[in-house]
């Protein structure tokens, strides 16, 4: 069993948070405002991306050492045209920038809250793609996602955030105009 810390308690938080107590971790929220402290092993940024990246400014400190979850698509929401990191970057590396200290991990980030609420994509498991370069944060995911309902597939260094965002990017730029529902999205066969 994993402590994990949730920022955000939205729709996609929620259903993170969902899908980690299924897996038997304990699970607490941080909302705006809330002190920073008592912080899991596992802390998910389940927030937009310029919340995320102000987190990680005002909290290096609590970060040290943890296992960050950075779930954000960078997208430029004025537009939904463009990802607002560089192109050879991503939200997940700018992220780790700014906490040089924790181990980074990009997940969630090619899943809908609905989809991890069913469990499903379609008729396929719903399945977490994580990236990091760190492979002891990647298993500490993969355990806590255990008898969670969801599938885990270990997208490989946090190198590889780049194209889970642009993935994700893609999949919400085609619900937004509504080629797919906010339920369906891709699936992994494995």
């Amino acid at each position: 069993m994993a402590a994990i810390t949730i920022f955000g308690k939205g729709n996609m938080g929620q259903a993170i948070g969902d899908v980690f107590k299924q897996g038997g971790n304990e699970v607490n929220y941080l909302v705006n405002g809330d002190p920073v402290k008592d912080l899991g092993d596992i802390v998910v940024l389940a927030v937009p991306y310029p919340a995320a990246i102000s987190i990680a400014k005002a909290n290096p400190t609590a970060l040290v050492g943890k296992i960050v979850v950075d779930i954000t698509n960078p997208l430029n929401f004025d537009t939904w045209d463009e990802l607002v990191v560089p192109a050879d970057s991503s939200a997940a590396e700018q992220i780790k920038q700014l906490l040089p200290d924790a181990k980074i991990v990009k997940a969630f980030n090619t899943t809908f809250a609905a989809t991890l609420q069913s469990r499903k994509v379609g008729g396929q498991q719903t399945t977490v793609m994580a990236a990091s370069d760190s492979s002891e944060a990647k298993a500490a995911l993969e355990a806590a996602l255990k008898d969670s309902g969801v599938a885990f597939v270990d997208a490989g260094t946090l190198k590889r955030a780049h194209e889970l965002e642009s993935f994700g990017f893609l999949q919400m730029t085609l619900a937004a105009k509504e080629k797919i529902g906010w339920d369906g999205g891709f699936a992994v066969e494995k």
